[in-house]
């Protein structure tokens, strides 16, 4: 496969070699699995995008896929999707119309323009997220996304030391509260309770310290809350300096391949009362 780099620490573009649309052989996903690690972000475009199936297919090579239920309890109309296993990363609704602006699903939503790693508040992670382009706003509604492993190399050894150990409680209800959803009942909140993960982690694919950082972690296990936080701050402050990130352009079918284990990512602001965004994701996760 012909690789083009993105960015000069990390994140690569498949140039040609791969076909998504039929079945992969073993020998390919094991490469593709080792680009991903190595990479941290991958891209695969195409003139058009994937079926929904194609998407599907091709995720489950990588391990089993998250089934999405987050907003069954904010969309009384139901999913916009046919398939649990995509994630409905747009401003749609069921009918295909752009959310009104006093839906919950439009609240909800504002989390992803924070630096997060998906599905860090549950107990079993992500490895890849996959996502689809279907509908580009003017503009590309870029996607930002920022390498961990090079943001723990670059740290002081010092920072280093004392950070190793340590212990992050991650909640999808505290990265919604910072982007303004807090309306939330404790019968909502009981549905995605809290999890706790190390804040330096060995990455298993590629064999590097990285950082595990999100804006869904809410404190440092053991810690007076202020102090937590404030690490936390000073860390994803550190992780997302521009020398570290790598912004993305979409155009209707990419294929964008993210490690949720040694990345984090954040959507950038467009006129979404105005514009229609269809973007489909699938979540792979580690083992349990």
């Amino acid at each position: 496969m012909d690789m083009i780099p993105l960015h000069k620490l990390f994140g690569a573009e498949i140039a040609g070699g791969v076909d998504l649309t039929v079945p992969l052989t073993d020998t390919q996903v094991a490469d593709l699995r080792s680009l991903f690690d190595a990479h941290g972000v991958t891209v695969i475009r195409h003139e058009t995008p994937l079926t929904d199936e194609q998407h599907i297919a091709f995720s489950r090579r990588f391990g089993p896929l998250q089934r999405m239920k987050m907003l069954n309890m904010f969309d009384k109309s139901g999913p916009r999707l046919r398939y649990p296993e995509l994630v409905d990363v747009g401003n749609l609704d069921s009918d295909g119309r752009i959310l009104p602006d006093n839906d919950r699903r439009r609240q909800f939503n504002q989390g992803n323009l924070l630096w997060h790693a998906d599905v860090s508040f549950d107990a079993v992670r992500a490895t890849y997220s996959m996502l689809s382009a279907h509908v580009v706003p003017p503009g590309g509604a870029d996607t930002e996304y920022c390498d961990l492993r090079a943001a723990y190399d670059a740290l002081p050894a010092n920072m280093q030391k004392s950070i190793d150990g340590l212990v992050a409680e991650h909640s999808i209800w505290h990265s919604r509260a910072l982007g303004g959803l807090t309306e939330v009942s404790e019968a909502e909140k009981a549905t995605r309770p809290p999890a706790q993960h190390a804040l330096v982690h060995l990455h298993p694919g590629c064999g590097r310290k990285s950082l595990y950082l999100a804006s869904h972690a809410s404190h440092i296990v053991g810690w007076p809350v202020d102090e937590g936080r404030a690490l936390l701050d000073e860390l994803i402050g550190f992780a997302t300096q521009q020398r570290f990130v790598y912004r993305h352009h979409w155009r209707v079918g990419d294929l964008v391949i993210w490690d949720n284990q040694s990345t984090m990512h954040r959507g950038t602001p467009f006129d979404d009362t105005a514009h229609a965004r269809d973007m489909r994701r699938t979540t792979v996760l580690e083992a349990a």
